[in-house]
């Protein structure tokens, strides 16, 4: 898993792949964060994170959408497939990769708002709170991307195929009350990315949400091990 990991990462800084998402990542928060300057009340910050988690939900299928899937079309898997690795060990390395670009791009976050302690007081609590409750929701989001890449050889397929899911999640509570169907309601929001990531940016650790988003990201890394485990035998 760790060989796995290494060679992800490298790819990951061998392409623009992760300077261009990186910096788009810096970029937006840094913009997000002027604006809460000059709006004069760090109790904003919060607000931050809410827009953030539309920008994510873009950025991360492009991180994840070359995982398998150029694997395949390069036919470089048939050598991954048959390395001494469990399949889960070569998911894993993949999720662990993919993952830790966007934790730096989370992590650069937090630039901005010690820039803003220096003339403000942000309250540091819900500043975490948000933070961790990006990074449950990217790892979630991480490992719908590695699952979708490992239906297709075609990344364009992949990316698209997530940003579809994760337009999907983004609107499902607009669908929810458009339905007056109480049943359809519970289900939704109870599968509702947006509803469980807005505890977090009000402020609010709810263990629920942290549980529903890791059993969301074992989940589907399972579902793409066991679609690599076929794929081993045929």
């Amino acid at each position: 898993m760790g060989a796995v990991t290494k060679k992800e990462l490298k790819q990951y800084f061998h392409s623009p792949v992760a300077y261009v998402c990186l910096g788009v990542l810096a970029a937006l928060f840094g913009f997000s964060y002027a604006q809460v300057y000059l709006s004069g009340s760090s109790s904003n910050i919060s607000y931050v994170y809410n827009n953030m988690f539309i920008w994510c939900m873009l950025i991360i299928p492009i991180l994840t959408m070359r995982t398998f899937s150029e694997e395949q079309r390069s036919k470089t898997d048939q050598a991954l497939l048959t390395a001494p690795v469990s399949t889960m060990g070569i998911v894993g390395g993949k999720f662990v990769g993919a993952f830790c670009i966007y934790f730096i791009g989370m992590t650069l976050s937090l630039i901005p708002a010690v820039v803003l302690s220096f003339s403000a007081s942000p309250s540091w609590s819900m500043i975490f709170g948000d933070y961790l409750g990006a990074l449950f929701f990217g790892a979630a989001m991480t490992a719908i991307g590695i699952f979708i890449s490992s239906l297709t050889e075609n990344p364009i397929v992949a990316a698209i195929g997530s940003m579809g899911i994760a337009v999907l999640l983004m609107v499902i509570d607009n669908i929810s009350s458009a339905v007056n169907n109480e049943i359809f309601s519970k289900i939704v929001s109870w599968i509702s990315f947006s509803s469980r990531y807005k505890q977090f940016t009000s402020g609010t650790f709810d263990i629920s949400a942290v549980v529903f988003f890791v059993s969301v990201t074992v989940a589907l890394l399972f579902l793409t091990a066991r679609r690599l485990e076929s794929r081993r035998w045929h």
